[in-house]
């Protein structure tokens, strides 16, 4: 592996993140020079020689080999978070070394839990800067960057994409490597301005309708209150951000044909209508749970926080609206099992996703039909075609992963004095990218209370989650690649 060619990339990664740092250092500016100002123009100037230094020594054009390819997309989410931790630690205050790099992480991999005890002391520039790296991660740093940022050739584009896309995501994409970035990012832009238009006609200002809109369209979870969206109280402004974060759930290929009048769309999705379904389901027993509980009087309210608590865990958002930790445990194990299957393939969302959990349905029920019928040939079908075996033994074989390392997560963070509820909540929560937790890390909490060294596990299991295991892990494993 040509560690100048990964350099190389990581460099247009990181020149990229520089930009968002001076539109950040921008806004402080423009809000009479706040105290974010310098710490984020210092940033940007830091980044940008770090971005830039790398480009002299590798001419363009190269190709790249796959160890590079996955040398440049692991190396340039952990480049990412590393330059993203620069304003916080120049900013200061509840930022310490560790607490910067877990926001940062947290920002980028759109887990949304945060460090900060006072999400509203930060300045304005420092705020959108948070926000910022929601919106970068969602769509994947890399996958970003080869739409904005000169690429070096169609074969580098694909290598890199396919790499950052989820295997299970690029089944719904019948496109060329070129259409696809373009669809990703035509899609991505196009629901944060239609929800930062609809948010600031309900209410909020636009500062506010713009971040928030940045969380909801990367279901990172981000938002400008330390009460969350609790803080607004206002139905309107919750139906829009339920709506939006169910939408980002969805393969954003498929809602780009959904919008452009293909065959290939959303209604006739077996996987985008399993996953609507459920959250109608999730949300509806959870509303139940709750009305019969009696907490909240009347079923319509209970339904107005259930279903969007549910919606918000299950895209991986991590909004709230309602303190969850003190609901009863019918719409507890609601949560709980949203937190671990999460949305689709192909969106912004992190967890097992609804095309993994569907396809072990369809290889479970397969299974139970050759037991009662040895001799017949059972096949597995998902939207009407065929599934290789070796696609459904990924699926099967990627869940069982996902389960030991929440186990393994669980056990070393219990090592550490948390207590069980904490552990399993916290561990679920960074895996599958969805912020809140349980126990001391619930909707309305934060992570500011947890020792060091599980912030550092917590960031481990984020881009574990975000990067979808064997993306991550290939990378430590590349000396024995033949």
């Amino acid at each position: 592996m040509r560690l100048n060619v990964v350099l190389r990339y990581m460099g247009l990664m990181l020149l990229l993140n520089a930009g968002f740092m001076l539109l950040s250092a921008c806004i402080s500016l423009f809000n009479n020079f706040d105290t974010g100002f310098y710490p984020l123009l210092l940033s940007f100037l830091l980044t940008s020689v770090l971005g830039v230094f790398p480009l002299i020594f590798v001419p363009k054009g190269e190709q790249i080999s796959t160890k590079e390819g996955y040398g440049i997309v692991v190396g340039s989410w952990l480049a990412a978070c590393m330059a993203g931790m620069m304003p916080y630690m120049l900013w200061g205050g509840e930022f310490s070394l560790i607490n910067a790099w877990f926001e940062s992480v947290s920002g980028y991999t759109t887990t949304g839990s945060t460090i900060l005890n006072d999400v509203e002391a930060l300045p304005n520039g420092m705020m959108f800067w948070r926000s910022a790296t929601h919106w970068l991660g969602g769509v994947g740093v890399v996958m970003f960057a080869l739409v904005v940022l000169p690429a070096s050739g169609a074969q580098n584009k694909m290598k890199l994409s396919h790499m950052e896309l989820s295997s299970m995501a690029k089944d719904n994409y019948r496109y060329k490597t070129q259409k696809i970035l373009h669809i990703l990012l035509v899609v991505y832009v196009g629901l944060t301005f239609v929800q930062t238009v609809l948010l600031r006609i309900a209410g909020m200002d636009w500062f506010d309708a713009v971040n928030n809109s940045f969380s909801t369209i990367a279901t990172g979870g981000f938002s400008t209150k330390n009460l969350s969206i609790a803080y607004y109280n206002n139905v309107w402004i919750e139906i829009i951000i339920t709506l939006f974060m169910a939408v980002s759930g969805l393969h954003f290929g498929l809602i780009f044909a959904t919008l452009t009048g293909k065959g290939n769309n959303v209604f006739r999705s077996e996987v985008s209508r399993y996953y609507l379904l459920s959250l109608l389901v999730g949300g509806s027993v959870t509303a139940f749970a709750l009305w019969a509980d009696n907490t909240y009087p009347t079923f319509l309210m209970s339904l107005r926080y259930g279903l969007f608590q549910i919606v918000s865990v299950a895209s991986t958002t991590g909004f709230a609206t309602a303190d969850s930790s003190v609901w009863p445990g019918l719409a507890i194990m609601m949560i709980i099992l949203f937190s671990m299957q999460c949305a689709c393939a192909g969106s912004t969302a992190g967890g097992i996703k609804c095309d993994r959990v569907l396809l072990s349905f369809k290889a479970i029920k397969a299974q139970i039909l050759q037991l009662q019928h040895p001799n017949a040939i059972i096949r597995v079908k998902m939207n009407g075609m065929i599934q290789d075996n070796n696609i459904v033994n990924r699926a099967v074989l990627f869940i069982f992963f996902y389960i030991m390392f929440v186990v393994a997560g669980v056990i070393i963070i219990t090592m550490f004095g948390v207590d069980l509820m904490t552990s399993f909540g916290v561990t679920i929560a960074s895996m599958g990218n969805v912020g809140p937790g349980l126990g001391e890390v619930g909707s309305l909490d934060n992570y500011h209370m947890l020792p060091a060294g599980v912030k550092f596990i917590c960031t481990v299991l984020m881009l574990l989650g975000r990067l979808e295991l064997f993306g991550f892990i290939q990378l430590f494993l590349i000396k024995w690649w033949k």
